[in-house]
Parts: structure tokens; sequence; C-alpha cells
């Protein structure tokens, strides 16, 4: 069984125990009017398919083109998104060093605990060399032994932007300073920025998933529940739906005024802003959908702010061009936002975060949607686009929807909300 199969499997057990907890623990009243399963929902996800073997190796010969063009020898990247992108391994960070060598020229070379190596193996979809190493020796001694077998001598070495310190000197001392280190950041965007067609049919299924358990979720809450209860049930129809959930973030009555949440207790009510920003992912490749509704009637200001938040995702769409600078995508929406009375900038009550951000198998990656981003958009770019506005000791208002640019222009991956009456 793959770590991904099993955890997938854990995940859909623990969140079917956590919705039979939920209905078995609460009151008399929320219970009586509360689903009793997930009847109806069956997967969505049996034709994923998941990113080919040949795929993968054209990442890695587009990067080593990259590598060579520049004169830097190789790129050394740890457990993470980016190791999977190249490799296909997926594996967590701990204090054990995990990390792969892609040289200019020749084939990867992975650095791997021995005993952690069958698992390794496992999802390393690209060949390449696995040297293990025992827990009284140094994966650091190995990395810079690959340098040299892959004939890389005397050029810099590039590390991934995210790689942790103690990996970057390990490397350094135990091959004597031999190589100047630089930044692998430029060489790992120009390679993850633009996706394929097989990234956005996965993503385009994660986003499908999420929003029909979004759905699922909006049709079943009920007064009395909290937010646990809630993220519980989202959580068991995405894994019903056959998708991996990543986040399920419940955010209600003053609660939905700080844009991660707060720790003081909340219970659904009569009135109740709901604010719910959820995710899962296909393949690795993430959904990110927020939706804001009330429960009952919406007073006359939280219609007007709802409103006003939706007219800002369309702007920043409309403003969406070939070659703008991504930034110009947030500074349109704060211009807007503040003539309608909010802000300024970054202040509260408006807009305090950036107007998106890059989507694909991390759920934040660059470029953002934010003040200063030069990035020119281009096709096969994808974000999300949520310009809340937050009004402290009220309530807030999310809307968000992930999109993919085209050379014809901006493409959602899921439709705008309607109105705040019909918020899915």
């Amino acid at each position: 069984m793959r770590r991904r199969d099993f955890l997938t499997g854990a995940v859909a057990a623990t969140a079917a125990a956590s919705t039979a907890l939920m209905l078995a623990g609460r009151s008399a009243q929320a219970a009586a009017a509360a689903p009793t399963g997930l009847a109806g929902l069956a997967s969505m996800t049996a034709g994923a398919k998941p990113i080919s073997v040949e795929e993968r190796q054209a990442r890695i010969a587009k990067l080593q083109r990259l590598m060579v063009e520049q004169k830097i020898g190789a790129l050394i990247l740890e457990s993470g998104s980016s190791l999977d992108y190249f490799t296909g391994i997926q594996w967590h960070r701990s204090e054990r060093t995990t990390a792969a060598v892609i040289p200019a020229r020749g084939d990867i070379v992975v650095v791997t605990p021995a005993f952690e190596e069958p698992s390794i193996r496992e999802t390393l979809a690209v060949g390449g060399d696995v040297r293990p190493w025992n827990e009284h020796e140094s994966p650091f001694a190995l990395l810079a032994g690959a340098l040299r077998d892959r004939g890389v001598t005397s050029d810099p070495i590039a590390f991934e932007a995210t790689t942790r310190l103690f990996i970057v000197d390990g490397v350094r001392d135990a091959s004597a300073g031999a190589y100047r280190v630089v930044s692998g950041d430029a060489l790992v965007k120009a390679v993850r920025l633009i996706k394929s067609p097989a990234e956005l049919a996965l993503m385009q299924t994660a986003n499908d998933v999420t929003l029909a358990a979004l759905r699922y979720v909006h049709a079943n809450v009920r007064p009395g529940m909290r937010p646990d209860e809630i993220a519980a049930m989202m959580n068991g129809a995405t894994v019903a739906l056959g998708g991996a959930p990543e986040f399920a973030l419940v955010l209600i009555n003053e609660a939905s005024a700080y844009p991660h949440g707060s720790h003081q207790p909340q219970t659904l009510h009569e009135g109740s802003v709901i604010l719910m920003d959820v995710g899962c992912t296909v393949h690795g490749y993430q959904s990110d959908i927020s939706r804001s509704w009330v429960m009952g009637q919406p007073t006359a200001k939280q219609r007007k702010v709802w409103d006003t938040v939706k007219r800002g995702q369309q702007l920043a769409l409309a403003t969406a061009k070939l070659g703008t600078p991504v930034g110009a995508i947030d500074d349109a929406v704060r211009a807007y936002y503040e003539k309608e009375g909010w802000g300024p900038g970054y202040h509260l009550p408006g807009l305090p975060h950036r107007t998106g951000h890059g989507i694909g198998l991390d759920g934040h990656e660059p470029p953002y949607l934010v003040h200063g981003d030069a990035t020119p958009l281009a096709a096969g770019m994808c974000f999300s686009d949520e310009p809340g506005i937050y009004i402290p000791g009220e309530f807030g208002i999310r809307l968000e929807d992930c999109w993919h640019m085209t050379e014809a222009g901006p493409k959602l991956f899921t439709a705008l909300a309607k109105s705040i009456d019909h918020p899915i």
C-alpha cells in the first residue's frame, strides 16, 4: 500500500468517526434536524490521472537545460512539493535528511535513511540512483559524493528555496567549501510556474470535489453546530467524493472578521455569518474555495458587503490580461474598495491580505496577487481570487475561487457564487 493511499484511508476513517461523534454528541434540538450520513455522495475522482513518468522526465530535462545555460552544476532539494514535482517522491521532513541531487547532466541521485529506502522507492517515478545512509553515517557526505560522481567539480550548486539551513551547511562542510552556493528559487519557478494540461485537469477535479462537498455542507448545517462539527462534515463529504481533505476552516459570527479565525467559542444561530475556506488534493494538486453566507435573512449591511466582495472578484478577473504585472490585480481591487469606503490600503475595516496567491502542488505558491509583484501574467499560471472584507467586532465576508490564465483570458475552475442567498 502506498503511503498516500494509507493516509487517505486513515483520513476517511477519521472523518467518518468524527461525523458519527458529531451527530451523537450534539444537542437534541440540533440532532433532530441534522443529517444522518453521507448518502448520495459518490467518488468524483475515479478517472483522475496522476502525473505521468514522461511529464516528470520532461520537467527534469527543462530544469537541466536551464542549469546548463546558467552554468549551475546541480540543484539539491529536500523532501517537499518540489521533490514530488520532479521525482514523484512523496515524503515528510524530519531531522533525518532525504534529498535529491539533480545534476545539470546525468541521472538524479536520491539520498535517504537506509530504513526508509523501500518507502522512497515506492514513489520515485523517474529512476536514478538511491543511496541510503545508516544512522551513524552522514547524508551530507553522500550528497557531496553524488555531486562529484555526476561531474560537478567547480560550478555553483543551487538549493531549492525551502531547503533547511542545516542541509545547506552540511553539504558545504562535506564538500570542504568546493562549491559556491546559490539560490535555486528562479530555476524551480521557471519550471513550476506554468501548469501543464495534466496539472490543470487534476486541479479542476479537486475544485469540483470541494465545491460539491461545500454544497452538501451548505444544505445540512443547522443551528447549534460548532465550527469543528461543520469541518468534520466537510471533511467527511470530501472523502466520500474521492478527495483527500487538506484543510477546512470554518469561521462563524464575529470570528468571520478574522481571516484565519479566533479561539473564542462560536455556535451557529439565526443570523450567523458562516465563512468557510476549504480545500482538498487529488494526486497532490490542490483546490482552495471560500464561501460566505448567513443563516436566515442577511441584513442590508451583510448583503452590501457580500456584493462588494463579489464585485472585487469580478474586477480581479477583468484586470487579468496577458503580460500584466500580477500585482496590478491587487491594486485594481484595492482602489475599488477604497472608493467604497474600505481601507485605505491594507487597513481594517477592509482587505488586510493580498487579493490572491498562486496554487498548484502547494496551496500557496508564487506568484502572488499582491502590490509590487511584477511577475507578468502568462498562460498556464494558476491563482486564487479572494478579496475579502473584514469588519472587526462584526463579521467578515470572503469569496474565493481559483482560476488559470489562458491565451484568451482568465478561466475559472469554479463559477463565482451567485448571491448571498445562493452562495454555492
